[in-house]
């Protein structure tokens, strides 16, 4: 049975005025609205347990115990998510359940309990229908949901904690569905982002800090971001910091990209655009893509579009591969016909403007 919420209302919410300002120009993850939710879990394991205790309350600092155990051995994972306001007023999402389910699985590997699906629904609708006058109308705006879920037991023993929270917070997103421009990507070769058995698939902020060094290293090369590789299996490409990659080989009317082995994370933006390209009859190739065939492909004209994927950019054009000992060029000048096409049919959906034949967007308010 699905939980039910308690309210909190916010004492001290941002004023009308204060709210607009930051509407007009929200940025990415800046600002946050007047509410949060929070459920409590409690149990043995990370198998047996209840979660109780649902409620929005007032956004503001999360008190824990010095010892609490996301401290000291890291167990939290987390999602993004975001809901759309659409012409008639109603506020809606992508594929929720998608979001909900990986959750899920990232919790069972940090051994963390899985949240029912419909209660992890049920928190964004109770936000936003909460905070529904921060959820911004401007084109390619939207708000962006960050559901999170900590070890909070205090007790340095090193098993899974027998207390955890999950919390949803909220923020005002700005246009990411301007066309970007091409981003040059650095070629990580000193560091990993996970390995075999590890926690690639996983949505845990461990994953990310481990990316950060090589981030900053790119950086330092004027690259915006950066990409891994695996040198045990013929420096197969896995994703970027926090994206995955497709290769497009537009004479074969075929894309391709790197195969979930485990030390991938599962995007809900891939698969999407999985689909929305077998529906327009390309070919989909999920297999082992090593960097002597991106290489190739680029030098003989084979491969003829590069983009990343997430959920904050959808679709991302990839310029340049930088290393530090050669560089491959760009396949395509500028946002690729095909990539820039599945990128207009997806954002589409999400924002009303195209048919969902899928079912994948789910109404949260009127």
């Amino acid at each position: 049975m699905a939980l039910e919420f308690s309210h909190e209302a916010n004492q001290h919410p941002a004023s009308e005025e204060r709210r607009n300002e930051i509407l007009a120009n929200p940025g990415f993850g800046d600002y946050f609205s007047d509410h949060m939710v929070t459920i409590d879990w409690e149990g043995i394991g990370h198998e047996e347990g209840t979660w109780s205790n649902a409620r929005i309350a007032p956004y503001g600092p999360i008190s824990l115990d010095p010892a609490a155990g996301i401290f000291h051995y890291g167990q939290s994972v987390f999602e993004g998510i975001k809901g759309y306001r659409y012409s008639d007023g109603s506020v809606w999402t992508f594929r929720p359940h998608a979001n909900a389910a990986r959750l899920n699985r990232s919790a069972y590997r940090l051994s963390l309990p899985a949240l029912p699906e419909e209660d992890f629904v049920n928190s964004l609708r109770e936000l936003v229908r909460t905070d529904n006058a921060w959820v911004p109308s401007g084109d390619g705006e939207a708000f962006y949901f960050r559901p999170f879920m900590i070890a909070t037991e205090a007790y340095l023993g090193v098993r899974p904690a027998r207390k955890v929270q999950f919390h949803v917070i909220g923020s005002p997103a700005g246009n990411y569905f301007g066309t970007p421009e091409p981003v040059d990507i650095w070629l990580s070769t000193t560091y990993s982002r996970a390995g075999v058995g590890g926690t690639g698939n996983a949505k845990c902020g461990g994953n990310y800090a481990a990316s950060m060094i090589a981030q900053a290293e790119g950086e330092s090369h004027g690259c915006k971001q950066v990409i891994f590789k695996d040198p045990n299996r013929d420096d197969a490409i896995e994703e970027l910091g926090g994206m995955n990659v497709f290769f497009v080989f537009g004479k074969q009317n075929k894309i391709v990209t790197p195969e979930l082995t485990g030390t991938i994370l599962e995007g809900v933006t891939r698969s999407s655009l999985i689909q929305l390209a077998k529906d327009r009859g390309m070919e989909v190739e999920e297999r082992k893509f090593t960097l002597s065939e991106w290489r190739e492909g680029v030098a003989n004209g084979d491969i003829t579009e590069v983009f990343a994927c997430g959920t904050a950019a959808v679709v991302a054009p990839i310029g340049k591969l930088m290393a530090a000992d050669f560089e491959i060029p760009a396949a395509s000048v500028g946002f690729g016909e095909i990539s820039k096409s599945l990128r207009e049919e997806l954002v589409g959906i999400q924002t009303g403007a195209v048919e969902d034949r899928h079912g994948w967007m789910v109404k949260l308010a009127d």
